[in-house]
């Protein structure tokens, strides 16, 4: 998704654009990843305590855009950033770590209107509340707050009543209803997943087969995902991003999980195939999306549910491939403050840089081993 367009209500409109950037990215000589020795745990806590010293806002309690410590990062941003606080958690089991899980819900809080699903200035796109949706109902499974996983309903039931198409099917991306993209459907399918491992309440299933087979059937071919499709002019925007990868992925292995059906684990080797065989660089390396834009975190959503393929789904091989592009990154880290970029080939500028370019390494670090 461009989310840099989307800094005003205007950006709602510019479907055509699609969600992401069409910039070229500057031609680099690729580093071998296998030149250098894996990243270990101490590599993992390290990137993830500079991750924060850098970024995160104590006061907000939630998140800075850029390391000048100027404002706040994206309300989309900010939910990917507390899943990676929750991945974090769950890798260390530490008391320190848990409760920044639970101080961001409140810095969400206390910065977005209480969660107010109806406030259409916080909330100016459906994917951005879906982001929110999925976060909170992860936040319960790990702290069993009954409180984020009423908010996590009641944002899903907002954002189904408002977005669904009944008559042609498939999530509205925006409020204007011109657009369906990837970066909507899919993420409600693995929000009605999360509500349905917890609640078991056939409902959320149900929802997420819908939406998943729409979206199959109107934004996937063969492994690759397109970014939209716009209604009134028919037209699907096959710009690849890696977020979309992921979240078809993630998606995908919910469902088999849940089903058993064997079609659903197809479809996410095949959207994994893709990303590493096309998208990828001749050594396997990741695009360095987000030129000082939020597409810098889109990679931080493609490793935590490439690694939900891998590890829930009993896929490994896909690891290698995720272990040698974290390497890379942490070998061209700042060294002087251990922070990493969003092009994992070359070395990260030592100026101001951004959460999001920062953020992808980290992300997937906290869910994915070192090599042994």
């Amino acid at each position: 998704m461009k989310k840099l367009q989307y800094l005003s209500l205007s950006a709602l409109v510019l479907l055509l654009i699609g969600c992401g950037s069409e910039k070229e990215e500057e031609e680099v000589t690729p580093t071998k990843p296998t030149e250098t020795a894996s990243f270990t745990a101490a590599d993992v806590n390290t990137a993830y305590t500079a991750f924060n010293t850098h970024f995160y806002n104590p006061e907000a309690k939630l998140y800075y855009s850029t390391s000048a410590k100027t404002g706040l990062g994206a309300i989309w941003t900010q939910a990917i950033y507390w899943d990676i606080a929750m991945d974090a958690y769950n890798r260390t089991k530490d008391a320190n770590q848990l409760k920044l899980v639970n101080d961001m819900y409140q810095g969400g809080f206390q910065e977005y209107d209480g969660y107010n699903w109806n406030n259409t200035r916080e909330w100016f796109i459906y994917d951005d509340m879906m982001w929110w949706i999925i976060s909170l109902a992860r936040a319960h499974q790990i702290t069993g707050n009954q409180v984020y996983l009423d908010k996590s309903k009641e944002g899903f039931q907002n954002v189904w009543g408002r977005s669904y198409d009944p008559v042609n099917g498939g999530m509205f991306w925006n409020f204007a209803k011109d657009g369906k993209n990837a970066c909507i459907n899919y993420p409600t399918v693995i929000a009605a997943m999360e509500l349905y491992k917890i609640t078991k309440d056939e409902q959320y299933l149900d929802k997420a087969k819908t939406i998943y087979s729409w979206a199959r059937a109107n934004l996937f071919n063969n492994g690759r995902v397109a970014d939209n499709i716009h209604v009134t002019q028919g037209n699907v925007g096959w710009s690849d991003y890696t977020y979309n990868q992921g979240t078809c992925i993630g998606a995908a292995v919910m469902l088999y999980k849940a089903t058993g059906t064997e079609s659903y684990l197809n479809d996410a080797k095949l959207a994994a195939d893709y990303t590493k065989q096309k998208m990828s660089d001749a050594n396997g390396i990741l695009p360095a999306e987000g030129d000082w834009n939020e597409q810098g975190v889109l990679k931080a959503i493609f490793g935590r549910y490439i690694m939900m393929l891998i590890k829930d789904a009993n896929q490994p091989q896909y690891l290698p491939w995720i272990q040698d592009n974290i390497t890379l990154a942490w070998k061209n880290r700042d060294k002087a403050r251990d922070l990493t970029f969003r092009d994992y080939r070359v070395a990260c500028p030592t100026g101001t840089i951004q959460s999001y370019e920062a953020s992808s390494v980290v992300g997937m670090m906290q869910v994915c081993p070192p090599k042994e």
